[in-house]
């Protein structure tokens, strides 16, 4: 009788481990295409060998990849509910593995960084760790219907037929209705499906104002028929649908440094609310409809669209770690704007113009600049993570804005001094006007800067700071009495 309670007493202590997938279960992103995405940044020139690597089979692509580089396992998004299983089970003193097509040493990381993980499997050897090698491991390890998972994915029902509970992190409704079909006794711990919130905040739709800068030109130059105002705005849209595309690659391949930030932390791609391929598909589809739409335009406007689609990825890739390269970058990609609103109109190009365009936006995109330096020394950090710049060097980039805003107004007065801006305007004194608010403008910005109370993007400051506006509305009711 002793005996028989004793096996009873044994069979109560055996603990069934709990088995954790990682990509899209524990961690909301994929490393594979995180560290894809990290090869790409860390060497642009090399991106061909991506595509190289994968035809030779995805365990090979995973092993040159992670000999190379790796995520930031420190900082990828965690999915909570998966997070709070795992804690609930250790609580339970039951054993947690996690169990990954990964790279086995994105894994071992990852666990650390976990705490209390009993082992991991991953992808090793040669051998690609999904599916039924990964069910043919865990049955190894464990037996038939001896360990609970939590998986994400249509391929891990082959492992979800070998275990006791079928736990499921659902993308979709229909995902998860088919794996409670298939499997009664599995229970849906997490849905995870992407809103339409998350793909307009990854557009960045506010920075579309950024591109009204196409109507200068119709503006300055006093044309108002219906051909020029149509052909502006659809260049204004072509510039819109490429900006997106542009800001989706961006923030694609700024994944590490925006993790690394208080509030870029929480766009979609960095808090993994949106799949990378998801990304890559937007991203081409804005770029493809903004190269379409152009064609509408006279072939200088396509030309100009295209210079500025691949300046853009260019920044995103390459320039904009490169020390004051990005900002004039940055201000030169605010002066195509101008060019194409001029190449769409088919309107005569003025230096006067080009020349105001290019010292006012470098002024911006140096302000843009030190505020991250500001907002990361208030944090104790002594650079912005992914650019060239230190804190120190705050001292250099503060006057070099406020002269090249200053240098913008200077191009103003020497413009209300030439025989062109008379043959537009009935008042041309009244311009005048139009520098000590430019003057005042340019000089609060740079202010907020230094205090640290400037979004990082002066645009975006302009369209929700009331006192911008006013000014905005001042310079227009000026322009306006002076026709």
């Amino acid at each position: 009788m002793s005996v028989q309670n004793d096996n009873f007493s044994a069979a109560l202590k055996v603990v069934v481990p709990l088995v954790v997938d990682v990509d899209g279960t524990l961690v909301a992103t994929d490393l594979l295409q995180e560290a894809a995405l990290q090869f790409v940044v860390s060497y642009p020139l090399q991106a061909l060998r991506v595509p190289l690597w994968l035809a030779g089979g995805k365990t090979n692509l995973k092993t040159q990849l992670a000999n190379r580089v790796k995520p930031v396992i420190e900082t990828v998004p965690l999915r909570k509910e998966v997070l709070a299983l795992i804690r609930d089970a250790q609580a339970a003193e039951r054993p947690v593995y996690l169990a990954s097509a990964s790279d086995r040493r994105y894994i071992e990381e990852l666990a650390e960084r976990v705490g209390g993980i009993a082992g991991v499997f991953g992808t090793d050897s040669g051998l690609n760790l999904t599916g039924e090698a990964k069910a043919d491991r865990l049955v190894a390890a464990f037996g038939a219907k001896g360990y609970d998972y939590v998986g994400n994915m249509p391929i891990d029902f082959a492992v979800w037929r070998y275990a006791r509970k079928p736990l499921v992190v659902a993308h979709s409704a229909g995902f998860g209705a088919r794996v409670l079909k298939t499997f009664p006794e599995a229970e849906i711990v997490a849905h995870v499906r992407p809103g339409l919130r998350s793909y307009v905040a990854a557009l960045r739709m506010h920075q579309w104002a950024k591109n009204v800068m196409v109507f200068v030109p119709m503006i300055a130059g006093h044309r108002f028929d219906p051909e020029t105002i149509v052909a502006t705005f659809l260049a204004f849209l072509c510039f819109c649908f490429a900006a997106s595309g542009a800001y989706v690659i961006n923030d694609l391949l700024d994944l590490e440094s925006d993790r690394d930030h208080p509030r870029k932390s929480n766009r979609p791609f960095a808090a993994g609310k949106i799949p990378i391929t998801h990304g890559i598909t937007v991203a081409t589809l804005l770029m493809a409809g903004s190269f379409a739409l152009s064609l509408l335009l006279p072939w200088r406007f396509t030309g100009i669209l295209s210079a500025y689609i691949t300046c853009t990825l260019g920044y995103s890739l390459i320039l904009k770690r490169r020390l004051v390269i990005d900002v004039i970058v940055l201000g030169g990609l605010y002066t195509l704007r101008v060019f194409g609103g001029l190449a769409a109109t088919s309107m005569h190009q003025t230096q006067w113009l080009l020349m105001f365009s290019l010292f006012l936006f470098l002024s911006l995109a140096i302000v843009k600049r030190c505020s991250e330096l500001v907002a990361n020394r208030a944090v104790g950090k002594t650079g912005a993570s992914g650019r060239g710049y230190r804190v120190e060097d705050l001292d250099i980039l503060l006057p070099l804005g406020a002269a090249a805003g200053y240098g913008a107004v200077f191009v103003v007065t020497l413009y209300l001094s030439s025989p062109e801006m008379a043959a537009l305007y009935t008042h041309p004194n009244r311009l005048w006007l139009v520098c000590p608010l430019l003057l005042y403008w340019i000089s609060r910005v740079l202010l907020k800067a230094n205090r640290g109370e400037l979004h990082d993007d002066p645009v975006t400051f302009a369209l929700t700071d009331k006192i911008s506006w006013i000014t905005g509305a001042c310079v227009a009711g000026v322009i306006a009495v002076s026709i």
